[in-house]
């Protein structure tokens, strides 16, 4: 998926949004949190997030490079995504204010690492008692907490291969998720651009031996580029 470089293996936006805002945004206040008048600014939303090379995200051991598949699309993802996401709503309940299939194993026909993306959005992704010990009790491990990041957090499970990130209600990075999402979903020359763009890192970071981080930083400009076509296709920029 894109996400910065981060990938566990790391005008205003109201509360509803009005007809023929951009696809991608939130469209209600989530069941539970409190109704805002205003959540998050183009600004906020359109802003590239640098990682900072000196921060330790890590909760454990940094993991160890290993080969970077980029396989053909696989049209039983969103039956994983379904799968995972009856886990974790059983494990959390209400807690759960939103939950979406995000990255490229969401969009139909784009190649990508099979590992299934997805964002849960918490009342507090920082208040790591209340959601992190239920999902550790259906297999989800904590791999990554960053405080400075829009408190985001990182859980993983092995089966099926999931990154689970966590967000608090209207995180400008869970909003720039689904934008791309949908952008890619309606648009196959992107699609394709981006597919080449992935399969060009992912050689490129094998070669090198390098982990996923160097990965998505080889792919970062051709995301980048995308997005800024989008804001600008959306008034945002």
């Amino acid at each position: 998926m894109y996400m910065s470089v981060r990938s566990c293996q790391r005008t205003t936006v109201v509360a509803e949004s009005a007809p023929g805002e951009p696809r991608g945004l939130p469209r209600s206040q989530p069941t539970g949190v409190r109704r805002l008048v205003a959540v998050v600014t183009f600004d906020q939303i359109t802003r590239h997030d640098d990682v900072d090379p000196d921060e330790d995200v890590w909760v454990g051991e940094r993991p160890v490079a290993t080969p970077i598949a980029v396989v053909d699309a696989d049209p039983s993802w969103p039956a994983r995504f379904d799968e995972l996401a009856d886990r974790i709503r059983l494990a959390l309940g209400d807690r759960v204010l939103d939950l979406e299939h995000i990255g490229s194993t969401s969009v139909p026909g784009l190649p990508a690492k099979p590992v299934i993306d997805i964002d849960l959005t918490d009342a507090d992704s920082s208040d790591e008692p209340a959601y992190v010990p239920a999902l550790e009790r259906v297999a989800f491990v904590l791999t990554i907490r960053e405080p400075r990041w829009h408190q985001h957090r990182c859980m993983i499970a092995l089966s099926p291969p999931a990154n689970l990130h966590v967000w608090s209600p209207y995180s400008p990075e869970a909003i720039r998720h689904r934008m791309f999402r949908e952008w890619l979903r309606d648009r196959p020359d992107d699609r394709v651009r981006y597919a080449d763009a992935k399969r060009a890192a992912a050689d490129a970071s094998n070669a090198a031996g390098e982990a996923v981080m160097a990965y998505n930083l080889r792919k970062q400009p051709v995301v980048r580029e995308i997005l800024d076509r989008m804001f600008r296709a959306h008034g945002m920029l």
